[in-house]
């Protein structure tokens, strides 16, 4: 963050220069991890003076000696009654090395869905554990979690190591068992740090109680970590957000179709086809802030204008015509349930992929998943808060989705309730672990129209 003596706009161009990484923070009940996301702000001087100066008010009012940095985090007053974190927390700070996007998840099980919300976007994983109980069956779950979003990065932070003293052969064991066990589950990368996310012991600082340990710090690995996911290199999918026409008399032709790359390059002259029509036509000319350019790539937003006056609109997808997702009205995911209703068999609901939303029936629940023993649970037929399982969805009109394995963006979708708009679901197309066995239900017919 700046300082009193840096200018804004040196601040500015510092930024622009720096990668973004987006990490999430997972643990069981007090295994520390908003003192460790507290430590991390604090010791990377990425705290304002009047946010420090407000906790250690709170913390001395408690009768605490020192600040209880876990407060610059757990901002529900739930949270700070009840020592634990119920709601994802984000924070954004920067070193000179790399800008970072934190989300602080709860441990809770009953708060799995939150996870899923803080890890579905980030590219590494902070799973911590306590030293004094080791891997637990919540650790296991959280590793399950990071392995079914795609996390390509994961840490394990051996934290309370003080209270261990700084044993060696606890952590070895601990870092044993959990890259077994993550390894198992096919999470790529696997780096096992011992802290002490209270006393400070490398978070953002070497250790001078673990000179057996020659690795890096937290914040270091933070930093030097590639940033997994390049999203030029993927096959290049631009959801159309919006149509542009002027219709003024400067530009009396001017047809732009306005969004965001999600993934690949994009340049002029590129053969193209829009889905679901089929329709092809090339990219006459990319406009990005004001001005024509020869390339674009993710996640950079653009307009572009194509050869060919064809019908596009929103919620349609522009790729490579050599590249084209397969487009289908039957879709198999993994869902992630977020809403307190359940989701069952035979329920109406809408469809959200990128910016297209269409009507779909659920056809069928075929298991259920224990992240526990990673176990199926056949023929539930229904999710309830926190399940993740596998569905059967058929929609209205077709579909053009990437597996989630391969795009993060274009794989993955929301189950919304027609009536009020809630969100039901976080669903992940293709595979993700073992599909499980169940009969499909009959879903009756009806007279609007939601039978496809």
């Amino acid at each position: 963050m700046t300082s009193a003596t840096e200018p804004y706009a040196e601040f500015a161009e510092r930024l622009a220069t720096t990668t973004l990484l987006r990490f999430a923070t997972a643990g069981s009940v007090d295994d520390g991890k908003s003192t460790l996301v507290g430590r991390l702000l604090h010791d990377s001087k990425s705290v304002l003076t009047d946010q420090l100066e407000a906790v250690e008010r709170v913390s001395l009012s408690r009768g605490q000696d020192t600040p209880d940095l876990a407060l610059l985090t757990d901002g529900l007053r739930a949270e700070r009654e009840q020592g634990i974190t119920i709601d994802v927390a984000y924070r954004y700070f920067a070193t000179p090395r790399r800008r970072f996007i934190l989300a602080d998840t709860p441990g809770h099980v009953q708060y799995t869905r939150n996870m899923v919300t803080g890890a579905s976007t980030a590219e590494l994983a902070v799973v911590l554990v306590d030293a004094r109980n080791g891997v637990v069956e919540q650790t296991r779950r959280h590793a399950a979690v990071a392995a079914l979003l795609r996390v390509p990065h994961v840490v394990l932070a051996v934290n309370k190591m003080d209270l261990v003293a700084y044993a060696e052969p606890v952590f070895a064991a601990i870092a044993e068992e959990f890259t077994a066990y993550a390894a198992s589950l096919g999470v790529p990368e696997i780096t096992a740090i011992p802290i002490s996310a209270l006393a400070g012991d490398n978070v953002v600082e070497p250790s001078a109680h673990m000179d057996w340990y020659g690795g890096p710090t937290v914040l270091e690995h933070l930093e030097t970590v590639p940033s997994s996911h390049d999203l030029a290199h993927c096959p290049a999918r631009f959801p159309v957000q919006y149509v542009i026409r002027p219709q003024s008399a400067s530009h009396p032709d001017y047809r732009g179709y306005a969004g965001q790359i999600s993934s690949g390059v994009l340049r002029v002259g590129d053969a193209v086809t829009v889905l679901p029509s089929g329709r092809t036509s090339t990219i006459e000319g990319i406009d990005a802030l004001g001005e024509s350019v020869g390339i674009a790539w993710a996640p950079q937003s653009v307009t572009l204008r194509l050869a060919d006056d064809i019908d596009v609109s929103r919620g349609d997808l522009i790729a490579p015509s050599a590249q084209l997702p397969a487009s289908t009205q039957d879709v198999e995911a993994t869902v992630c349930h977020v809403a307190d209703r359940p989701l069952t068999v035979g329920q109406r609901v809408l469809l959200k992929h990128t910016t297209r939303t269409v009507k779909a029936i659920v056809k069928d629940i075929p298991s259920r998943l224990t992240l526990d023993d990673l176990s199926q649970h056949p023929a539930p037929g229904q999710l309830v808060a926190n399940d993740i399982g596998r569905v059967r969805i058929r929609t209205a009109e077709p579909l053009a989705l990437d597996p989630y394995a391969e795009s993060r963006r274009t794989g993955s979708f929301l189950l919304i309730d027609p009536a009020d708009g809630t969100t039901l679901s976080a669903g992940m197309a293709g595979d993700a672990f073992a599909e499980g066995a169940g009969a499909t239900a009959v879903v009756p017919t009806d007279e609007e129209g939601w039978d496809f």
